[in-house]
Protein backbone atom coordinates (compact mmCIF):
# COMPACT_ATOMS: atom_id res chain seq x y z
CA UNK A 1 0.00 0.00 0.00
CA UNK A 2 2.80 2.43 0.88
CA UNK A 3 4.53 1.60 -2.39
CA UNK A 4 1.46 2.69 -4.38
CA UNK A 5 1.40 6.04 -2.57
CA UNK A 6 5.10 6.52 -3.29
CA UNK A 7 4.52 6.34 -7.07
CA UNK A 8 1.77 8.98 -7.12
CA UNK A 9 4.21 11.95 -7.08
CA UNK A 10 6.23 10.32 -9.86
CA UNK A 11 3.13 9.80 -12.00
CA UNK A 12 2.04 13.41 -11.38
CA UNK A 13 5.50 14.67 -12.36
CA UNK A 14 5.51 12.66 -15.59
CA UNK A 15 2.03 13.98 -16.45
CA UNK A 16 3.11 17.57 -15.73
CA UNK A 17 6.20 17.21 -17.92
CA UNK A 18 4.05 15.75 -20.71
CA UNK A 19 1.64 18.69 -20.58
CA UNK A 20 4.54 21.17 -20.53
CA UNK A 21 6.15 19.55 -23.58
CA UNK A 22 2.84 19.63 -25.44
CA UNK A 23 2.26 23.31 -24.66
CA UNK A 24 5.80 24.36 -25.54
CA UNK A 25 6.01 22.50 -28.85
CA UNK A 26 2.67 23.43 -30.39
CA UNK A 27 2.49 26.48 -32.62
CA UNK A 28 -0.87 27.59 -31.26
CA UNK A 29 -1.40 31.31 -30.78
CA UNK A 30 2.25 32.16 -30.34
CA UNK A 31 3.11 32.67 -34.00
CA UNK A 32 -0.25 33.21 -35.58
CA UNK A 33 -2.31 35.93 -37.09
CA UNK A 34 -4.65 37.38 -34.47
CA UNK A 35 -8.14 37.67 -35.91
CA UNK A 36 -9.74 39.42 -32.91
CA UNK A 37 -8.11 42.79 -33.52
CA UNK A 38 -8.38 42.91 -37.30
CA UNK A 39 -10.76 45.58 -38.56
CA UNK A 40 -10.72 47.56 -35.33
CA UNK A 41 -9.37 51.10 -35.23
CA UNK A 42 -5.77 51.28 -34.10
CA UNK A 43 -5.38 53.20 -30.86
CA UNK A 44 -4.47 56.85 -31.16
CA UNK A 45 -1.00 57.60 -29.86
CA UNK A 46 1.44 60.36 -29.07
CA UNK A 47 4.71 58.67 -28.17
CA UNK A 48 8.12 60.06 -27.27
CA UNK A 49 10.66 59.45 -30.01
CA UNK A 50 13.87 57.62 -29.18
CA UNK A 51 15.94 60.44 -30.63
CA UNK A 52 13.84 63.15 -28.96
CA UNK A 53 12.07 65.96 -30.76
CA UNK A 54 8.37 66.15 -31.49
CA UNK A 55 6.09 63.30 -30.47
CA UNK A 56 5.27 60.53 -32.91
CA UNK A 57 1.49 60.63 -33.36
CA UNK A 58 -1.13 58.49 -35.02
CA UNK A 59 -2.41 61.61 -36.78
CA UNK A 60 0.97 62.06 -38.48
CA UNK A 61 0.78 58.46 -39.75
CA UNK A 62 -2.80 58.57 -41.02
CA UNK A 63 -3.44 58.33 -44.74
CA UNK A 64 -0.89 55.67 -45.60
CA UNK A 65 -0.43 52.03 -44.60
CA UNK A 66 2.42 51.24 -42.24
CA UNK A 67 3.70 48.58 -39.88
CA UNK A 68 4.17 48.89 -36.13
CA UNK A 69 6.79 46.53 -34.75
CA UNK A 70 6.93 46.18 -30.99
CA UNK A 71 10.46 45.22 -29.92
CA UNK A 72 12.88 45.41 -27.01
CA UNK A 73 16.65 45.23 -26.69
CA UNK A 74 16.29 42.50 -24.06
CA UNK A 75 14.17 40.33 -26.38
CA UNK A 76 16.10 37.48 -28.02
CA UNK A 77 13.38 36.72 -30.62
CA UNK A 78 13.52 40.42 -31.59
CA UNK A 79 17.15 39.90 -32.61
CA UNK A 80 16.15 36.83 -34.60
CA UNK A 81 13.48 38.70 -36.60
CA UNK A 82 15.63 41.79 -37.21
CA UNK A 83 16.99 40.70 -40.64
CA UNK A 84 13.38 40.26 -41.83
CA UNK A 85 12.57 43.81 -40.72
CA UNK A 86 15.66 45.13 -42.52
CA UNK A 87 14.55 43.37 -45.72
CA UNK A 88 10.98 44.62 -45.35
CA UNK A 89 12.19 48.20 -44.92
CA UNK A 90 14.55 47.84 -47.88
CA UNK A 91 11.55 46.88 -50.03
CA UNK A 92 9.91 50.23 -49.25
CA UNK A 93 7.62 49.34 -46.35
CA UNK A 94 7.28 52.03 -43.70
CA UNK A 95 7.90 50.51 -40.28
CA UNK A 96 7.45 52.26 -36.96
CA UNK A 97 9.43 50.65 -34.16
CA UNK A 98 8.12 50.90 -30.62
CA UNK A 99 10.58 49.98 -27.87
CA UNK A 100 8.46 48.15 -25.32
CA UNK A 101 9.41 48.44 -21.65
CA UNK A 102 12.96 49.30 -22.60
CA UNK A 103 15.49 51.98 -21.75
CA UNK A 104 16.34 54.50 -24.46
CA UNK A 105 20.08 53.86 -24.29
CA UNK A 106 19.55 50.09 -24.63
CA UNK A 107 17.19 50.53 -27.58
CA UNK A 108 19.65 52.90 -29.28
CA UNK A 109 22.51 50.41 -28.79
CA UNK A 110 20.32 47.57 -30.15
CA UNK A 111 19.60 49.55 -33.34
CA UNK A 112 23.21 50.70 -33.71
CA UNK A 113 24.44 47.10 -33.46
CA UNK A 114 21.84 45.50 -35.76
CA UNK A 115 20.83 48.37 -38.05
CA UNK A 116 17.72 50.51 -37.96
CA UNK A 117 14.83 49.31 -40.14
CA UNK A 118 12.42 51.89 -38.72
CA UNK A 119 11.29 55.19 -40.21
CA UNK A 120 10.62 56.29 -36.63
CA UNK A 121 11.35 54.77 -33.24
CA UNK A 122 9.08 55.53 -30.29
CA UNK A 123 9.32 54.59 -26.65
CA UNK A 124 6.73 52.71 -24.58
CA UNK A 125 8.59 52.51 -21.26
CA UNK A 126 5.60 51.51 -19.11
CA UNK A 127 3.95 49.35 -21.76
CA UNK A 128 0.73 51.38 -21.94
CA UNK A 129 0.66 51.63 -25.73
CA UNK A 130 1.33 47.90 -25.98
CA UNK A 131 -1.69 47.24 -23.79
CA UNK A 132 -3.85 49.50 -25.94
CA UNK A 133 -2.74 47.59 -29.04
CA UNK A 134 -3.53 44.25 -27.44
CA UNK A 135 0.11 43.19 -27.18
CA UNK A 136 0.70 39.74 -25.76
CA UNK A 137 4.51 39.87 -25.80
CA UNK A 138 7.39 41.09 -27.91
CA UNK A 139 8.03 40.85 -30.74
CA UNK A 140 4.66 41.56 -32.31
CA UNK A 141 3.89 43.25 -35.59
CA UNK A 142 0.75 45.19 -36.49
CA UNK A 143 -0.23 46.33 -39.98
CA UNK A 144 -2.20 49.58 -39.90
CA UNK A 145 -4.18 50.54 -42.97
CA UNK A 146 -4.34 54.02 -44.49
CA UNK A 147 -7.74 54.40 -42.80
CA UNK A 148 -6.23 53.76 -39.35
CA UNK A 149 -7.62 50.25 -38.86
CA UNK A 150 -5.63 47.21 -37.83
CA UNK A 151 -5.27 45.02 -40.91
CA UNK A 152 -3.08 42.24 -39.50
CA UNK A 153 -1.39 41.19 -36.28
CA UNK A 154 1.50 38.77 -36.14
CA UNK A 155 2.56 37.48 -32.76
CA UNK A 156 6.14 36.27 -32.48
CA UNK A 157 9.28 36.81 -34.53
CA UNK A 158 8.67 37.60 -38.19
CA UNK A 159 9.74 35.07 -40.77
CA UNK A 160 9.82 35.31 -44.55
CA UNK A 161 6.68 33.14 -44.62
CA UNK A 162 4.84 35.41 -42.16
CA UNK A 163 5.72 38.46 -44.23
CA UNK A 164 4.52 36.77 -47.42
CA UNK A 165 1.34 35.32 -45.95
CA UNK A 166 0.24 38.00 -43.46
CA UNK A 167 2.11 41.28 -43.63
CA UNK A 168 2.35 41.99 -47.37
CA UNK A 169 -1.26 41.01 -48.19
CA UNK A 170 -2.50 43.27 -45.39
CA UNK A 171 -0.38 46.16 -46.64
CA UNK A 172 -1.67 45.69 -50.20
CA UNK A 173 -5.35 45.34 -49.25
CA UNK A 174 -7.56 48.29 -50.10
Amino acid sequence: MNRAFATIPLIALVALVGVAIFLLTREGERNTISEGLIGRPAPTFALTRLEGGELLTSDAMRGRPYVINMFASWCTPCRAEHPQLMALQASGVEIVGVAYKDRAENSARFLTDLGNPYSAVAMDPEGRFGLELGLVGVPETFVIGADGTIRAVYRGPLTAEAIGEAIRPALEAR
